[in-house]
C-alpha cells in the first residue's frame, strides 16, 4: 500500500499486519523512542488574578529545557481554576524533573525564591498529594521562611504545614514542603517535512493536542527542539552534539536518514509522570500532526534512541498508535 493510499479524514491509522504504517499518507517508520528515569514533583502558583499566576509560572519555568544544561525539566502542565486550588484563588500548576532527588530539590527551591516569592501576590503549593518520607520531600517554605528574618510564623491545616513569610504587599503563604515521585524523561518524536513551514504546522498541530493532558510537559520552547542531540561530541567537553543523521545541510556528508526532499525536522520532547502519560501524549500529538499537515508537506514520523543503551522506557511508534 502506497503512502496514500490509506488518507482518510479521521486520521486512522493502517495496521495491516507487515504493512508499513501511515497515517493520512504519513509515514511512521518502524522506530521508538528511548526514555530514562527521572525524579519529579508538581507544585501549583496561585496569585490573586491569572496575570500574576501566569508572570510567576513562567518565570519559574524559563530556562527548564534539558537537564543537559539547565539541569532541570520544568514547563506549565496547566491552568487552573479557583476551584481547583489549595486557596481558592487562580492558579497554574508545573511539572518539574531532575536526574536526581537532590539536584531538584535545589533547582526547585532557587527557583522558587527567585520567581514566586518575588512575584506580587502569590502562594506556592505542593501538587501532588503524595505521603511518602520525609527524604522525599522537596523544601519549600522549610527553606525559605528563613527569608522572614525571624517573624515567619506557621499553620498546620489538615495536617499540612505552612508558612506565612512577611512581605511588602503582605504575606507569602508557602506549603512547607511537596512529595517527591518517580518520572520518566525524554520521551519524544520526530516530525520530517519538506520545508519549515510543513514542519511548524505539524508541530503546532501536535502541541494544541498535547499542551490539555495531565501529568506530562514539553519543556522546548513552544513544545519543540530543532537541535535534536546525539550522545557525545568529537569535543570531549560535551555530553551531547547534533544530531547530524536529522540535519538537513549534512545529508551526504554524514549518515544521513533523511530521504531526498527531507529539508526540515522538528522534535518533540515530553516528560511525564508515567509510561502511559506520555504514550497518550505521543498518541495525540502525532495524530493531530498528521491530521492537519499530510496535505501539507508532512513527509513521516520518527522517533530518536540510541539502540536501547540510554534508558529502560521504549515508546514503540506502531505499538502506541495501534
Amino acid at each position: 500500500m502506497s503512502q496514500h493510499d490509506n488518507a482518510d479524514s479521521n486520521a486512522a491509522p493502517n495496521t495491516g499486519a507487515n504493512q508499513p504504517l501511515d497515517i493520512n499518507g504519513v509515514r511512521i517508520e518502524a522506530t521508538f523512542a528511548e526514555a530514562f528515569d527521572m525524579k519529579a514533583t508538581r507544585v501549583i502558583i496561585t496569585a490573586l488574578d491569572e496575570i500574576w499566576a501566569e508572570h510567576a509560572a513562567m518565570a519559574m519555568s524559563g530556562f527548564g529545557t534539558s537537564v543537559i544544561d539547565c539541569k532541570l525539566e520544568i514547563d506549565i502542565e496547566r491552568r487552573l481554576s479557583p476551584t481547583q486550588t489549595p486557596d481558592g484563588r487562580p492558579g497554574i500548576a508545573l511539572l518539574a524533573f531532575g536526574m536526581s532527588g537532590g539536584e531538584l530539590e535545589k533547582q526547585i527551591t532557587r527557583r522558587a525564591g527567585q520567581c514566586v516569592l518575588t512575584c506580587p501576590t502569590t502562594a506556592l503549593f505542593a501538587g501532588i498529594n503524595e505521603d511518602v518520607p520525609r527524604d522525599k520531600r522537596i523544601a519549600l517554605g522549610k527553606t525559605l521562611r528563613f527569608f522572614g528574618d525571624g517573624n515567619q510564623i506557621s499553620k498546620v491545616i489538615d495536617g499540612k504545614r505552612f508558612w506565612r513569610i512577611p512581605v511588602m504587599d503582605g504575606e507569602f503563604i508557602c506549603q512547607h514542603d511537596a512529595p517527591r515521585t518517580s518520572g520518566i524523561g525524554g520521551g519524544n518524536f520526530l516530525l520530517v517535512a519538506r520545508d519549515i513551514h510543513a514542519a511548524s504546522r505539524a508541530a503546532r498541530a501536535a502541541i494544541g493536542a498535547i499542551e490539555s493532558m495531565p501529568d506530562v510537559i514539553t519543556p522546548f520552547p513552544g513544545g519543540v527542539a530543532r537541535s535534536g542531540s546525539k550522545i557525545g561530541s568529537k569535543y570531549k567537553s560535551l555530553i551531547a552534539s547534533t544530531n547530524d543523521a536529522f540535519c538537513p545541510t549534512l545529508r551526504g556528508i554524514t549518515d544521513s536518514q533523511l530521504g531526498e526532499g527531507d529539508n526540515a525536522v522538528l522534535e518533540v520532547v515530553l516528560d511525564g509522570l508515567s509510561f502511559d502519560a506520555i504514550a497518550d501524549a505521543m498518541r495525540a500529538g502525532i495524530q493531530a500532526a498528521c491530521t492537519s499537515c499530510a496535505e501539507h508537506g508532512l513527509v513521516s514520523i520518527t522517533a530518536g534512541n540510541y539502540g536501547g543503551k540510554l534508558g529502560r522506557h521504549h515508546f514503540h511508534l506502531h505499538e502506541i498508535l495501534s
